[in-house]
Order: C-alpha cells, then structure tokens, then sequence
C-alpha cells in the first residue's frame, strides 16, 4: 500500500474514532441550603474546568427542599425537586439526598466523592458508544429567546429530547440557612429545562432565558436525548 492510500486511510479511521466517543452525563441534586454541598459543587466545576467539553457535560438542578430552613436558593425549582424524586422511584430509593450525583441515568452516589466520579466517567467513556447522535445549528438569540435548529440521528422511538439552559457559573452570598455567611460559588446551574417527546428527527424550537440570567452571564445550551428509563443517550453543549 503506497504511503498516500495509507496516511488516507489513517485520517478516516481518526475521524471515525471521534465520532464514536460516548458521553458522560453528570448531575448532580444540590441546594444552597445543605451545608454538605459545597464540596459536591466544587467537584462539579473542577471536572467543568477540566475535562473535555466534547465528551462530559457536568450539570446542577438546584432543589428547593432545603428552603424551609430560612434560606430560599434563587436557583431552586420544585421541577428540579420533582426530577428528583423520579430518578428516586427509578432507584427504589426510600428517600432522596443532596449532594447526589446521577451519571447518564444508570447509576447514583455522593456527589462530594471525586476519585469515585473519575473512575465511573473512564467506565463510561469506554462503554459501547450510543447509535444516537444530536446537533445544534443556526444558534441566535433575540428578545431573551434562544433560537436554534436541531438534528437527530438513529433510532428515536420512546425517546426525549431535553433542551437545557445552563448558567456558567455565579456567586452567592447566603444569609441564613446552614451555609450562614458563607460565600457560595455555584456553577453548571440548570435554569430552565424543556423536555419534548420525539417526533421528528429535525426541527426548530426555542427556549425563553428566565429573569434570574443578567446580560452578562454565561449560558450553555445543553441538548440530552434520553430513553423511556432516563438513560442518557448522548448529548451536546454550546456556548452563547
């Protein structure tokens, strides 16, 4: 084989191999509210900063059941509480818990636990990649909406597509509550989620930015496609 054909064959074979890489969903059940959190958040933005944006999407759902102790989270949502509790009846877990970290809705455990978060997203980087794919084009944003296009490949039977707004990351300074005084730094934080059964493998859609995101915030848009069992499929993430 001359040393042209070969070094050809080479580039598609790359090309190939970075098409099949899986991705590795992180997220994780925080509030602002539970004093064992901080140390779960502040894994979360190590591996953000980290790790390739490629193939980990590390993300935050602020719960709002710690509110009843005198500090109400801004970034809380009974949705994100809700959520939980349905990846609680998924697990047959008596009761839910922050810090709790999820990876791509197949398996639970303490958020705050950063070797056993490296191990798990190796595991998973190696296991047999999705035929799914997701894409985002055409991204504008025009009177706090976001405007893009979307394209969806393989097979989406009894699937869903989930459209999240991410804040980057923002500072807080809590008054009450079990992190009294404290300066907390949250990043990844889901601040709208959509989540749409798949009916067409293109289409256009459009997500409103809340009021709690200032014009000089970082978003990301994330795109999740996940089957029946809540197990992720693959994912993409952009910034605006």
């Amino acid at each position: 084989m001359n040393r042209f054909l070969y070094f050809l064959l080479f580039l598609v074979s790359l090309q190939t191999f970075s098409q099949d890489k899986n991705i590795v969903v992180l997220e994780l059940f925080t509030s602002q509210g539970c004093s064992s959190c901080p140390p779960a958040d502040r894994v979360l933005a190590e591996i953000k900063n980290t790790m390739s944006d490629k193939t980990v999407i590390p993300i935050s759902y602020h719960v709002d059941y710690w509110d009843y102790i005198g500090w109400k989270d801004p970034f809380a949502s009974k949705k994100f509480t809700e959520k939980q509790y349905e990846y609680g009846d998924k697990f047959l877990l008596r009761s839910v818990y922050t810090p709790q970290l999820i990876i791509n809705g197949d398996e639970h455990f303490v958020g705050s636990n950063r070797s056993k978060i490296h191990k798990k997203i190796n595991q998973y980087l190696h296991k047999k990649p999705s035929s799914n794919s997701i894409t985002i084009d055409d991204v504008s944003i025009n009177n706090k909406k976001v405007n893009f296009s979307y394209k969806i490949e393989g097979k989406t039977k009894n699937k869903t597509v989930h459209f999240l707004l991410v804040l980057n990351e923002k500072t807080t300074q809590v008054k009450r509550g079990e992190n009294r005084n404290r300066t907390l730094k949250n990043s990844n934080i889901v601040v709208l989620e959509k989540v749409e059964a798949i009916k067409s493998s293109t289409g256009n859609y459009n997500l409103t930015i809340p009021d709690i995101v200032s014009k000089n915030d970082s978003l990301r848009l994330v795109a999740l496609i996940k089957d029946k069992d809540w197990y992720v499929k693959t994912g993409t993430q952009i910034t605006l």
